[in-house]
């Protein structure tokens, strides 16, 4: 999606320019103040708050674009060294292969062992990344060929690891210590190790026994304050030839605690259900939510039935009332299961948060 084909302003799950982004001023100029500096960053916040979304609105400022490689690299899904070893590498030639400079022609001659990987495509020539978990017989020293091939880039590279408490749950016991050394030697790069999971992410760079231990300055996420995205959100709607009370913005955030996900999906819906030209108020919240809700229907009930016993009562004995909303702190010292601050009803009367 271009942002010339944008028919709705309020983007769900991607980043398109800074004229769609809300904010983030002080967190954007405090992470370039680190990595600019030398300074690994250790970003901290619960999921659906807009890490990713921090993370590529910083690497799009000129400035960075125009000084820095970039790369982002998600490794929410990887159960071991092999899998991030397979992750890092396509990720780094697939965000390179767009540019035409002699370092990215190098891809193949250092990192030699994923040669085997590329074919070239029968109709345009280019060649596509092609490699299974197979043919990766060594994962240390393709991860060393990876480390080899940063150092040799023309100019210096940020990298951004999501999901990093990740390396904590592999098989391999030493991964945290072997990306340590790997990271401390790099000259060429500086990291960003955006994580969901306080209490992993804390230990694993503030405890003393921890191979990370005070190796990036730690940073939080809060939620954009309330003010701040209705002034945003009432633009978008006006500048877009529809209308919308600021009433309806702040319910919505508050609703939700103000966390970045919920709050846009909301508004996504509530824009799309406002006419050119019509007006967005108060009594329109309750079917947008319904709307968004039936859109995740198919999601909740294949959580439902994944769910181990204690989850599926968590759920079975929340108390059914007409504003299904309980705060983060109501929640944390009721149950022992603690993730998002969000919950929504679904026809058959029972309660499931957005996301867990």
């Amino acid at each position: 999606m271009s942002i010339n084909d944008v028919s709705n302003p309020f983007i769900i799950g991607k980043y398109l320019s800074d004229k769609y982004f809300c904010d983030r001023e002080v967190e954007t100029a405090f992470l370039r103040k680190q990595l600019i500096n030398g300074r690994n960053v250790a970003l901290i916040s619960p999921r659906r708050i807009g890490k990713s979304g921090l993370i590529q609105h910083f690497f799009h400022q000129e400035d960075i674009e125009e000084k820095y490689y970039v790369f982002y690299i998600d490794i929410y899904a990887t159960t071991s060294l092999a899998e991030f070893v397979y992750s890092f590498g396509k990720e780094i030639y697939e965000q390179l292969k767009p540019q035409k400079t002699v370092w990215k022609e190098k891809f193949f001659q250092v990192i030699s062992s994923f040669r085997i990987g590329f074919k070239l495509d029968a109709m345009t020539g280019s060649p596509s990344f092609d490699l299974g978990l197979g043919d990766i017989q060594a994962p240390l020293t393709t991860l060393d060929e990876i480390f080899a091939y940063i150092d040799e880039a023309d100019k210096p590279c940020i990298i951004a690891i999501d999901e990093f408490q990740q390396i904590g749950e592999y098989a391999e016991k030493n991964v945290e210590a072997l990306l340590r050394t790997k990271i401390q030697r790099c000259k060429k790069a500086q990291f960003i190790f955006a994580g969901s999971k306080r209490h992993m992410m804390s230990n694993m760079f503030n405890s003393p026994s921890k191979p990370f231990y005070q190796s990036a300055i730690s940073m939080g996420l809060a939620p954009i304050p309330m003010d701040t995205y209705t002034d945003f959100a009432c633009q978008l709607f006006r500048g877009n030839r529809k209308n919308i009370d600021e009433e309806v913005v702040k319910t919505v955030w508050n609703m939700f605690d103000g966390y970045t996900w919920f709050v846009q999906m909301m508004m996504n819906e509530l824009y799309a259900s406002t006419p050119t030209g019509g007006h967005c108020q108060s009594d329109m919240i309750k079917e947008a939510k319904k709307n968004v809700i039936m859109s995740q229907e198919g999601s909740y009930k294949d959580y439902c039935l994944t769910s181990n016993q204690n989850r599926k009562l968590y759920y079975k004995l929340l108390p059914k009332r007409d504003s299904p909303r309980i705060s983060h702190q109501q929640n944390s010292s009721r149950n022992t299961i603690s993730t998002q601050p969000v919950l929504f009803s679904l026809p058959s009367g029972c309660y499931l948060r957005m996301t867990l």
